[in-house]
């Protein structure tokens, strides 16, 4: 007997039999045991009650009028509500060709009158357990389809929202490549024209002309120096670039070389040992480090630049750290310095046009690699990136 059951809670099992005496029966070992059995007498009677309300199984007698239980249990099946009951075949029918056929229609059991009650609920109590585990299985097989369904959903979505965004960087960065482009020549012109009203005629105008006309040329300048360095931010990524093994002792030495001059008039110092070599870009590396190690000179405090370049292995990536003894960054101003255009200082104080640092994040991200900054006013500054480590 099953304890602590509601009507809802329990099994509900059909019993088709034209014999009343077996229902009985069958009913009342059933209703001790906690099921909820229905009797009916015929295979018409059983479809129409399977169909109103599915049963969780069928006891099917085969030996009925009109309709015997081979023809009900083909009808169960060929219905696609009632095709999934399991049906267990109860019959006084004992041959082999009667069990053979039994199964061949989709029946679970067949169990042989006159039975034994133990066999006969031991062998429901087995096929209601499993009935209940496909239950839960193919429920559990329906909401991991409808898991899996919304993650290739989403998945769909990022792919695009990434293709679109992909689209759209690209357009971007054409157009400000064309504009800045286009925008040279005409820029030129005003230059020019302003420089030659400034010297033919600078002993003819006014004190307020003169400096007006030195204001156009110092702007155009600026310009041009906004425009170049917008143009080599566009060409970054403009076209895919095949990776190479790079030694970065020579990269280094190439950069040095390029700033001599600024080395020189500011009486900095480089260090750097053994740097490895890593698959790369040999020109965006030398931009990469050529533009941390002028900022760190540009931003110099009162004593020499020293600048020291240090790498680290770490797992599959190298750790590289660019520290200087220069003025420091206020910790606040982290996330604006590789933004494109942001400026921490006026083209007053320190030259630039705020692009470097944009320009070093976007070739480390194209290595496979991140940047980061570590600073503290008046107390120098690290800029730390990885690139990947794989041997060679």
């Amino acid at each position: 007997m099953k304890d602590n059951q509601t009507a809802a809670d329990k099994e509900y099992i059909l019993l088709v039999d034209d014999q009343p005496d077996n229902l009985r029966l069958l009913s009342a070992l059933l209703s001790e045991r906690g099921y909820q059995p229905r009797g009916v007498i015929n295979g018409t009677m059983a479809i129409k009650a399977a169909k109103s309300s599915q049963p969780d199984l069928i006891l099917l007698d085969i030996l009925m009028p009109e309709m015997d239980g081979y023809q009900t249990c083909e009808q169960l099946k060929s219905d696609e509500r009632t095709r999934e009951i399991p049906v267990i075949f109860i019959s006084a029918k004992d041959e082999t060709i009667d069990k053979v056929r039994a199964f061949g229609l989709g029946a679970l059991d067949y169990i042989t009158k006159p039975f034994h009650v133990d066999e006969v609920l031991a062998r429901i109590e087995n096929h209601l357990s499993l009935r209940k585990l496909q239950k839960q299985l193919k429920e559990q097989n329906i909401l991991f389809q409808k898991e899996i369904n919304i993650r290739q959903q989403a998945e769909e979505a990022l792919q695009k929202a990434n293709q679109e965004l992909a689209q759209s960087n690209a357009e971007l960065e054409q157009f400000a490549y064309v504009a800045s482009h286009d925008l040279q020549a005409p820029l030129a012109t005003i230059t020019t024209y302003a420089q030659l009203l400034e010297q033919r005629y600078e002993n003819q105008l006014a004190p307020e002309a003169n400096q007006y006309i030195q204001y156009i040329v110092n702007g155009c300048l600026r310009m041009q120096n906004l425009i170049e360095d917008l143009l080599e931010y566009s060409r970054v990524n403009k076209n895919p670039k095949t990776f190479y093994p790079v030694d970065l002792n020579s990269i280094l030495g190439i950069v040095c070389s390029n700033l001599e001059s600024t080395i020189r008039q500011n009486q900095a110092t480089i260090i750097y040992h053994n740097l490895p070599t890593v698959i790369g870009d040999s020109s965006q590396l030398v931009q990469l480090f050529q533009n941390l190690i002028d900022n760190a000179i540009k931003y110099r405090r009162e004593e020499p630049p020293k600048i020291q370049i240090s790498v680290e292995l770490r797992e599959n990536e190298y750790l590289f750290a660019v520290k200087d003894n220069g003025i420091g960054i206020d910790p606040k101003c982290f996330e604006r310095i590789f933004q494109i255009f942001q400026r921490l200082h006026t083209p007053e104080e320190y030259s630039g046009t705020g692009i470097g640092l944009a320009i070093c994040q976007k070739i480390v991200e194209l290595h496979g690699g991140r940047i980061w900054v570590e600073s503290h006013l008046g107390e120098g500054t690290t800029f730390y990136f990885t690139i990947s480590s794989y041997s060679y």
